[in-house]
């Protein structure tokens, strides 16, 4: 089976999309391709999202944000929205999901580590379903 494909995709693609990339690359290894990206994308990655990541021995703090394009997505098997309406091209055939999580932009270290947390415990979900050996 070729390696499946994730595009996580936000607004900004400076923190929740950023922090679940992180954990896929982790996670999944070389068993998995991963993107984020942003409709509107930030000058930088959010700094909490890479404390947080940081204390979870994950580095983000390389990652840019990206432009969503249409290429992104049509080379994705997997696309995972959070919070970004319509903003994300729809093609027939691909897996979405709308994760609903709290932007942790503004918000202070506690609240990005509960996001931290959920995103995580989406991801080890997600994992379990993609890479059935």
């Amino acid at each position: 089976m070729e390696k499946p494909t994730v595009l996580f995709v936000c607004v900004h693609n400076a923190g929740r999309s950023q922090m679940a990339a992180g954990y896929l690359r982790e996670m999944g290894g070389d068993r998995v391709r991963v993107f984020s990206a942003g409709s509107e994308p930030a000058e930088m990655i959010n700094p909490q999202a890479v404390a947080v990541m940081a204390e979870e021995g994950i580095d983000i703090a390389s990652y840019t944000p990206e432009i969503l394009s249409v290429e992104s997505v049509r080379a994705s098997d997997v696309v995972i929205t959070m919070g970004c309406g319509d903003a994300c091209p729809i093609f027939p055939g691909k897996r979405y999901e709308d994760w609903e999580l709290t932007d942790p932009a503004g918000q202070g270290i506690e609240t990005v580590r509960e996001i931290r947390d959920d995103i995580k415990a989406r991801i080890e979900s997600l994992v379990g379903e993609l890479l059935v050996d």
